[in-house]
């Protein structure tokens, strides 16, 4: 019942046909239920956890996403790597739909969600100026490239609130910052994988441009739709490309983030919270 891999299947990614040897794990936490079972499969010759982000049947706002008890349970699964898509609008004419984006910035305009396993008596800040991992969105890229994706390394993520899409203003007010592209998903999972020194990257998937492009009126739900499911079978063949690549072992920064992120002295943290954390923190206390 482990994996080293985890994948966050996103809008129209709610499974991969490729899982061979599949086992459902219903996993709770002590932040409550993640969005569903994880399906631990082969991939590749790997072991790896596929998690449908928006539960089945796609039940989930973004919103609504228990972030804390998704990322937590693929770290009690063993995941040490998380490979992550998700549907995304363009904020610039040439990241046009289909296209991939592998961004290795985020810029917040959520309000008030939870990004945090800590508080309750125990503080730590880790280090986000980088907020994904480098060598796994290398290898990612690669991958992508391999397999005949017009995919661009590096990049900006504006995370949204939703479930709305952006205004025509916030659409241009982001344009003008030199953004990217626009989710409402990806942040908290860069977040909460940080802490929890899990390598984290994530496959933006464009299924249009947001309402800031002249043509907006023109475009379509049943066009999304087909550029969501494309870039879903896209995905899913990247995705498996890159569980070949990858190589036991970790030489990033990620695998020891919170080495020197702990504040709070050892004899002062609760000893609830000491037992809810452990997966995360107990090689440190």
């Amino acid at each position: 019942m482990s994996a080293q891999i985890g994948i966050v299947g996103g809008s129209g990614l709610y499974d991969m046909a490729e899982l061979t040897d599949r086992e459902e794990i219903t996993l709770s936490t002590p932040f409550g239920e993640p969005s569903g079972p994880y399906v631990l499969a082969t991939l590749r010759g790997r072991r790896v956890a596929f998690l449908a982000r928006h539960g089945l049947g796609h039940r989930l706002m973004p919103s609504e996403l228990n972030f804390r008890a998704n990322i937590y349970g693929f770290k009690t699964l063993g995941v040490e790597r998380i490979l992550s898509a998700s549907a995304v609008g363009s904020l610039k004419q040439e990241l046009p739909p289909q296209d991939i984006v592998i961004p290795d910035q985020f810029f917040d305009r959520t309000k008030g969600r939870v990004s945090t396993f800590f508080g309750r008596g125990l503080v730590a800040h880790v280090g986000f100026a980088h907020p994904v991992c480098a060598d796994l969105s290398r290898v990612a890229h690669g991958a992508a490239v391999a397999v005949g994706a017009r995919a661009h390394l590096g990049g900006t993520y504006v995370c949204m609130e939703g479930p709305q899409f952006s205004t025509l203003a916030e659409s241009k007010l982001y344009r003008s910052w030199g953004m990217d592209v626009i989710g409402m998903t990806n942040l908290q999972e860069a977040k909460l994988a940080r802490e929890a020194e899990i390598c984290y990257a994530t496959l933006a998937l464009v299924t249009d441009y947001d309402c800031w492009h002249p043509d907006h009126d023109s475009v379509t739900v049943e066009m999304i739709v087909g550029n969501l499911l494309q870039n879903a079978k896209m995905a899913q063949a990247i995705i498996a490309e890159v569980v070949g690549r990858l190589q036991p072992g970790r030489t990033c920064p990620c695998a020891s983030a919170l080495a020197s992120a702990i504040i709070t002295h050892r004899d002062a943290i609760p000893e609830q919270t000491r037992r809810d954390l452990a997966p995360i923190v107990g090689k440190y206390l």
